[in-house]
């Protein structure tokens, strides 16, 4: 599956369908703005060994500099919710995002991107 669109709940929680649910090991996932209005959606294993290394560099890179911004700026860990499969978009997210209720997912690559249902 590459591809999934939920209703977010009153607490604002995106259900994981539950054929995707292995994916996310450990039922911890970070969550981080992305290039443009959407969010980007990772494993938190991810995150540590393919986007934590990628951030590092030059100290006077502005190149890196500003990725750790774009990626950093309000970045959350969120557990998932064991018996659901839910997790939690803080409202910034939303905002940035531009997401109401309803949001469309997509797989890209090793991570997915979340946005406002069309």
């Amino acid at each position: 599956m590459d591809f999934f669109e939920r209703k977010l709940d009153d607490k604002n929680r995106l259900t994981i369908p539950s054929e995707l649910r292995h994916e996310f090991e450990g039922g911890r996932v970070v969550i981080t703005r992305g290039f443009a209005k959407y969010l980007h959606l990772y494993t938190e294993k991810i995150w540590n060994e393919e986007m934590e290394p990628a951030l590092k560099g030059d100290i006077l890179d502005e190149r890196t500099a500003d990725l750790n911004v774009q990626f950093r700026s309000g970045k959350t860990i969120s557990g998932m919710d064991a018996k659901q499969g839910r997790i939690t978009i803080e409202q910034h997210f939303l905002e940035y995002a531009e997401i109401g209720k309803e949001v469309s997912a997509v797989r890209a690559g090793k991570y997915w991107r979340l946005t406002a249902k069309p």
